[in-house]
């Protein structure tokens, strides 16, 4: 008869104790496959516990095809093929890992994209927040649509055409948790066997998407006017996926003529499309917004892609897609079957904060507080003598800039002694996947998120870093 020790007073229930120590006994082979067990009256003498202890162990064992059982005669051992290892298992610890870390966490950060959590309006948030609990608790439960809560897109959709003057149906706007799960959904959607054109320097996670899917892609250098179209008609491109309202990392802005030569290589081919990446459009300050690809597009080749990261906050993970009425069918057939990735709840939080009118104040509110501190910047940064050592680049539109040190001293170099007093900059030929022969000794300026009292310290340093021999 099998013997166990188990003990009442301790925390782990008797028939788990009893469970763990035949399960022992079966994988270290002291009982042997088709070994008869004893059956639960007598085992619960033997070991003076109770029969649905011992049933409550044999049923956990018996599901995990430990053991299995014969009808009228009793519980026996399975056959098991154990692998056998001599050393033993090590757990590796998080601690252990070496995290890479790309851009190193500094006192000041000129290239870190995060916007500054203080804007974000809270208390307007929650209260619609307890509003949709409240008053839409069944469409709460309701599974979404795979393109998102009809009352969200039609709240976009309006926001679009009274903002932007794009008329946009709802039907043809898809929701997806963050941008980079619409690029998944975009490779499902045009197919991996396409060549995408991305920009030259660019986002680098775009790339490593592609990469991933193992998507063939060109790269099309970005002068300082955007895309140099001359290298799009040489490719053998089929897509084309570029940021035209303001350029990542240059800042660059597509002009209204090469936007039209971009259409008209869309519209020469069937199956050409155009991958449009808004990002951060909502904050021009001098003028009306740019009007997107998406807007003069008469031959339903753009699909504009968009996010609230920067209007609202980054955390909260929504964007949208625009896509042409001809790809609409094909989404159907092809995406349909996945459930959306917003949860119901901010997603008609969203929708009644832009429908009540709060996101267009809130835009305004950006507009003005980051156009103020964007020239708070450009002020110290041109009343200091910085001034006589840099130039400024692409300040009107989007929440970053570029300075361009004027000075011998390699980029790399800077970025070293930047470092080592606290400051991290980001040279924009970090974002170039080939040669940068273009922006040399240029760095992004990202203001979002500075403080006004760092930005002092900020030029100090940068004026230290162009002394220095």
């Amino acid at each position: 008869m099998l013997t166990y020790s188990l003990h009442t007073s301790s925390k782990i229930p008797l028939y788990e104790q009893l469970y763990q120590a035949i399960k022992t006994d079966i994988l270290e082979g002291k009982l042997k496959a088709n070994e008869k067990l004893p059956s639960k009256r007598n085992f619960s003498k033997h070991l003076g516990i109770s029969v649905v202890t011992i049933e409550t162990s044999y049923q956990q064992l018996q599901a995990e095809g430990l053991i299995y059982s014969l009808p009228k005669k009793g519980f026996f051992v399975a056959q098991i093929q154990v692998q056998r290892v001599k050393s033993e298992k090590r757990i590796r610890l998080v601690s252990d890992l070496k995290i890479r870390s790309e851009n190193p966490k500094t006192k000041f950060n000129l290239g870190s994209n995060q916007i500054n959590p203080e804007t974000f309006p809270f208390a307007t948030w929650s209260k619609l927040l307890r509003s949709v609990l409240n008053d839409n608790q069944e469409q709460l439960v309701e599974p979404s649509p795979s393109q998102g809560v009809l009352e969200l897109r039609q709240a976009i959709a309006s926001h679009l055409n009274a903002y932007r003057g794009m008329a946009v149906d709802p039907q043809q706007i898809v929701i997806g948790a963050g941008t980079d799960y619409l690029y998944l959904l975009l490779i499902q959607l045009l197919g991996p066997e396409k060549t995408v054109a991305i920009e030259n320097p660019g986002y680098p996670k775009i790339k490593k998407i592609y990469e991933q899917f193992k998507v063939s892609y060109q790269f099309l250098p970005v002068q300082k006017d955007g895309i140099d179209l001359a290298s799009l008609n040489k490719s053998t491109a089929d897509i084309v996926h570029i940021s035209p309202s303001h350029q990542f990392p240059t800042g660059a802005i597509l002009p209204i003529s090469k936007r039209y030569e971009l259409l008209a290589w869309a519209s020469q081919k069937k199956n050409r499309f155009i991958i449009e990446d808004d990002f951060d459009s909502e904050f021009r300050f001098g003028g009306k917004p740019l009007p997107s690809l998406q807007e003069i597009d008469h031959s339903d080749r753009v699909i504009y892609i968009n996010t609230f990261s920067k209007s609202l906050v980054s955390t909260l993970r929504i964007s949208y897609m625009i896509l042409p009425p001809q790809l609409l069918p094909l989404f159907q057939e092809r995406l349909d079957l996945y459930s959306n990735t917003v949860s119901n709840l901010e997603q008609y939080t969203l929708a009644k904060f832009i429908k009540d009118g709060y996101f267009e104040k809130h835009l305004n509110r950006m507009r003005l507080y980051y156009q103020r501190k964007r020239d708070d910047v450009l002020k110290n940064f041109k009343e200091s003598s910085l001034s006589e050592h840099i130039s400024i680049i692409n300040s009107s539109s989007g929440l970053h800039f570029i300075i361009e040190m004027k000075t011998t001293i390699p980029e790399h170099t800077i970025c070293q002694r930047a470092l080592e007093q606290d400051l991290s900059l980001i040279p924009v030929s970090y974002f170039y996947h080939e040669e940068n022969t273009l922006w040399s000794n240029c760095f992004i300026v990202n203001y979002s998120n500075i403080k006004s009292v760092d930005i002092t310290n900020i030029i100090s340093i940068l004026e230290n870093i162009l002394q220095e021999k």
